[in-house]
Parts: C-alpha cells; sequence; structure tokens
C-alpha cells in the first residue's frame, strides 16, 4: 500500500509540474501568425535562429499619433556598429516617413523577463498564445511603460495601444541589418528586390508573417492572405509584420457625491461638504459642484481629482437666524450627472437661562454627578488635487523635415491643509464678592467665567472662528439649563463670557451659584463649538472650578439698632 501512494504521489508531482502556471494578464492581444522553414542561406546572407526582437511603440486611438520613441526588445546582443533604419514605428511609414539606413550605435532593450520565440523557422514555429501572454503580463506592460516614459495608468486608460513589430537581426551582403519586416519591404523596393532575391524566406515570409491582425485596428487590416508563402513588398507594408495590444477602458463610474446630515447653530457661519468621486476629474474634463441653499445657489467649479480617487468639495455660509430644518440639494455636473440632499437642522441655544436663585433655595437630594465629555475634535486635516501637464514630446515627420507635438498627460500633486483648536476657560468668584479669597468663596455668590480660544490653519478661506460656547453647571447636573456665552473678541483669537445677568444687581457678567451648595470643588463645564472646516467641526470640552466654603448667611449678622 505504501508503494503504491508513493507511486501515486510522484506521478502528481510530474503532472504538476506541466500544468501551466497562471499570470495574471491586462489587456487584449491582437496577434496572429504563420510562417515555418527557412532557405539555404550563404557566407555573406545568413539569418540565424534566435537572432530576433520586438519593437514596441505607444500609439493613441484617437488620431493614431505616435506618442513615445519606439523601443526595441531583444533577448541578444546585437553589436553596436550593426546597420539599422533608426526608431520609427510602422505607423510613421505608413503617413510617408522615408527609410533612412543609419550606422550610428544601435539601442536596444534586454528584458528581465525573456521574450518569447517570435519567427517561426524550420525548427518550429512562433508561439502566438507566448507572445499574447506576454504582452499582455501586467509586469510587462508596467516594465515598458517605464522604458517608454508613459504613466502605466494613462497607458492602460484605454486611449492607447501598443504596436508590436517583429524584428530580425539578419546579415546581408556581409553587412549586419536590424529590421521589422515593413523595413524590411521598403528596403527590398529601394534594392530594386535585391533582398528579396538573396533572403525571401526570411524578410518577405517568416519575418512579416511572424504577426499580423486577427481583427483590423489602427487603420491596419486583418490578413486573410496565406500564412505559409513569401508575400509581396505591398501585402508586408499594408498588412503584415505587426501586432496590437489593447487595453479596454473600464466603464467610466459616474460621478457621484457622498454627503452627511449637520446640526447647526443660528446665526453661524458654517461649512458645508460633501466628497465626490467617479467619472473623469482634470482640466479636459471639469466637474463643477452646486449647493443650493435657502434659495441660494452656490457653485464650485474646476472640481479635479485623479482616476478612481476623491475630492471634498465644500461651501462656507452663514445659518438664518431662526431655528429650522433646511434641505440642502447638491448637484455635480463633469461626464454625467448625480444629485444629493443634506439635511441641516438649525437650532437655537439661547434661552435656556438658569431661573432667579434665591435666598431659601434648598436641595436636599443633591448629588454630585461625573462632567460631561462631549464629542471632541481638535485637529483636521483635508487637501486640494491640483492637476499639471506633464509633456511628453514627440517628434513628427523626417530628420531634415518636421514638427514636435506635445503628447502629454495631467498629473496631480495633492496640496494638504488642516486646522487645530486650543482654548482655556478660567472661572473666578464675581468681584463683588466681598469674602472671596483667590478661588476660595462662599456659596450664594457668583462667579465669572473667560474662556479664549486660538485657531491655528494654513487655509483660512476654508475653516471659521470658533463661534460659540455652553456653559453647564453641577448644580442641574450639567443639564436642563445653561448659558450661552457671549463672543466678546471675534476672529482666531476669540473670547468668550457669561452674557450680563438680568438678575444681577449691577448687571454683571455673573452666574450666582445655589446657597445650598456644598462645600467643595464647584466645576462648570463649557463645551466650546462650531468652528467649522471641511473635514467637519471642531470642538474642545473644558473645565475650571472654585473651591466653596461656606455660605453666604455667614457673611450676616444680626445687631441692635442704635437709638
Amino acid at each position: 500500500m505504501k508503494r503504491l501512494l508513493s507511486i501515486m504521489l510522484v506521478l502528481l508531482l510530474l503532472l504538476t509540474a506541466f500544468l501551466p502556471l497562471t499570470a495574471y494578464a491586462i489587456g487584449d492581444g491582437n496577434v496572429d501568425g504563420g510562417g515555418g522553414g527557412l532557405g539555404n542561406g550563404t557566407n555573406t546572407d545568413y539569418w540565424n535562429t534566435g537572432d530576433e526582437g520586438v519593437r514596441v511603440t505607444v500609439i493613441r486611438v484617437s488620431d493614431h499619433a505616435v506618442v513615445t520613441t519606439p523601443i526595441d526588445l531583444t533577448n541578444k546582443t546585437p553589436t553596436s556598429t550593426i546597420w539599422h533604419f533608426s526608431k520609427v514605428s510602422k505607423i510613421s511609414y505608413s503617413n510617408g516617413r522615408a527609410l533612412t539606413p543609419k550606422t550610428s550605435e544601435y539601442i536596444y532593450v534586454n528584458p528581465s523577463q525573456p521574450l518569447p520565440k517570435i519567427i517561426s523557422t524550420s525548427s518550429g514555429n512562433g508561439n502566438i498564445a507566448a507572445i499574447k501572454s506576454y504582452f499582455t503580463d501586467e509586469q510587462v506592460i508596467r516594465s515598458i511603460a517605464n522604458l517608454t516614459g508613459m504613466n502605466f495608468d494613462v497607458l492602460i486608460n484605454g486611449q492607447y495601444r501598443l504596436l508590436l513589430e517583429p524584428i530580425a537581426y539578419m546579415t546581408f551582403g556581409g553587412i549586419k541589418y536590424a529590421m521589422t519586416a515593413t523595413e524590411a519591404a521598403l528596403f527590398d523596393r529601394q534594392l530594386d528586390g535585391g533582398l528579396r532575391s538573396k533572403m525571401v524566406s526570411l524578410s518577405h515570409k517568416n519575418l512579416p508573417l511572424a504577426m499580423f491582425l486577427e481583427t483590423p485596428d489602427l487603420g491596419y487590416p486583418a490578413w486573410d492572405g496565406s500564412t505559409t508563402k513569401a508575400a509581396s513588398n505591398t501585402d508586408i507594408i499594408s498588412s503584415l509584420g505587426l501586432g496590437i495590444v489593447r487595453f479596454n477602458e473600464a466603464e467610466p463610474e459616474p460621478p457621484k457625491v457622498d454627503a452627511v446630515d449637520y446640526e447647526y447653530r443660528v446665526n453661524t457661519e458654517v461649512i458645508t461638504s460633501v466628497t465626490v468621486s467617479g467619472g473623469q476629474a482634470d482640466p479636459d474634463h471639469p466637474v463643477t459642484v452646486k449647493f443650493t441653499i435657502g434659495g441660494r445657489t452656490y457653485t464650485v467649479s474646476g472640481v479635479y481629482y485623479p482616476e478612481g480617487d476623491s475630492q471634498l468639495v465644500w461651501v462656507r455660509w452663514t445659518t438664518p437666524a431662526t431655528p429650522q430644518t433646511m434641505t440642502i440639494h447638491v448637484s455635480i455636473s463633469g461626464g454625467s450627472a448625480s444629485q444629493e440632499t443634506i439635511t441641516a437642522k438649525i437650532v437655537d441655544l439661547s434661552g435656556n437661562d438658569p431661573p432667579n436663585p434665591v435666598a431659601d433655595d434648598r436641595n436636599d437630594s443633591y448629588s454630585r454627578v461625573t462632567v460631561p465629555n462631549k464629542a471632541q475634535k481638535t485637529s483636521a486635516s483635508w487637501g486640494v488635487w491640483r492637476p499639471w501637464w506633464y509633456s511628453y514630446w514627440v517628434w513628427h515627420g523626417s530628420d531634415e523635415d518636421g514638427y514636435w507635438c506635445d503628447h502629454g498627460w495631467w498629473e496631480f500633486d495633492w496640496n494638504a491643509y488642516s486646522a487645530s483648536l486650543s482654548a482655556s476657560m478660567s472661572i473666578v468668584p464675581d468681584a463683588k464678592n466681598p469674602t472671596a479669597s483667590g478661588k476660595t468663596m462662599k456659596s450664594g455668590y457668583g462667579v465669572n467665567q473667560t474662556t479664549t480660544a486660538r485657531v491655528s490653519t494654513n487655509q483660512s478661506s476654508a475653516v471659521t472662528d470658533a463661534q460659540n460656547a455652553i456653559t453647564y453647571f453641577p448644580e442641574f447636573q450639567y443639564k436642563t439649563y445653561w448659558r450661552l456665552l457671549e463672543r466678546t473678541s471675534r476672529g482666531y483669537n476669540s473670547k468668550f463670557e457669561f452674557a450680563s445677568n438680568k438678575y444681577s444687581t449691577y448687571k454683571r457678567r455673573t452666574h450666582f451659584t445655589p446657597i445650598w451648595m456644598p462645600d467643595g470643588s464647584y466645576t462648570p463645564y463649557t463645551w466650546l463649538i462650531d468652528c467649522w472646516t471641511p473635514a467637519g467641526m471642531l470642538s474642545m470640552n473644558l473645565t475650571d472650578s472654585v473651591n466653596i466654603q461656606g455660605n453666604l448667611w455667614m457673611d450676616w449678622h444680626i445687631a441692635p439698632v442704635r437709638p
């Protein structure tokens, strides 16, 4: 039994060794091929199996423009003195570029991932499946993008193709040449058939038939002629010696808005923001966002972001003077349109001042509670995508007569912004308190409060100052009643104090502690709010204390009236 299991395991391992490996492919190869068999060479006219390569050129689909300098990939090491015809693509020759032999150094690249067999020979045909797999492999495409100076994401966005042309390194008339099938046909025309007469099996059969199109693309037809016989110069120039890799443009996601609901205070300057994503968003495809608030429309244009990313978009406005619930409509245009709504609840925090304290107040059931800890956010960060044009200049025409054309694309820089909020709170006995000492006082007297807030930011247009502060008191267990502080100093360095107390004889900015307040720490709590940023509201929890020792009745005494 053990011997049987061992044999089965060996067979399984052998079988696994011959299973094809799965590679991640990107793009679609439009390539087919034929050829096979070679004639006999001479001492001056010959070609060795494997002396081959592929020229790769990036072509823009919309106008068939060459947008990168072609690169030649090969597994071999051609001599630097080999004759060649510069780096010219089939597209350029089709547009009238003349064939010009060169003896300058031949530039090539040995790819880290070796090329599959390209040109068929008597010992075996080129493997079209392997060629397709190779030139649609993500790592190969990334390498080609790097070698051509093309941004990978731009290259595969569906607006570009890779034009592939098989290259043969041959010896003709005792001179070594590097040439594509199209160059071989054009060269043969210059020689009145001289190349065909010596190298026909390579130059007019196996090289041009190494690659041809399965379906028409970039103005070239699918080849339906013989795949085993030598082709004419005309057929080679018009239809053979090329393959194309297409990248299917993903259906763009329509621009969309992600919005959240808000609670605002009356008469407050606020920021309302949404996140926009999807679609194309560069200066060639601008996005505009409109906020309709209270019958007024605020327009934010020039919203840009890289494909697959997003951008925070905001508007700064002032809430109405009366409490209400508002519906904010957000619409977006650019590519396609979508619309969202935001519910904004506008509240009034005034009108909840504590009642008038009296001398015989009692609260025998009072117990101390924990100081609140409301939502606090003291810093925020956000950013704006700024597009800039990456120029990629390409020469069109012959060496002597032509022009430069910019085939660049948009790149994006991220400009980061932030804001921070800091604050302090001070509670002290009122100056009219006759027996206070430092921060120790008797209950029944008043306290004064000062809250200062400081806002720091590197984008002041998108950040408001801190605008509201609400103080809660321990005698009400930090609920039921509170005081909305008055902002006595505005701006990024703001100041808040109690409003004038109508129950104060001198109309002081004071809050009266209850006469029944037990001895010990008396700690009001303040929530500082309404510092608005595109990334939300900044807020802080603040506390300070005075020490209660005794009550104001201890400062009274009864004495007889003098006659």
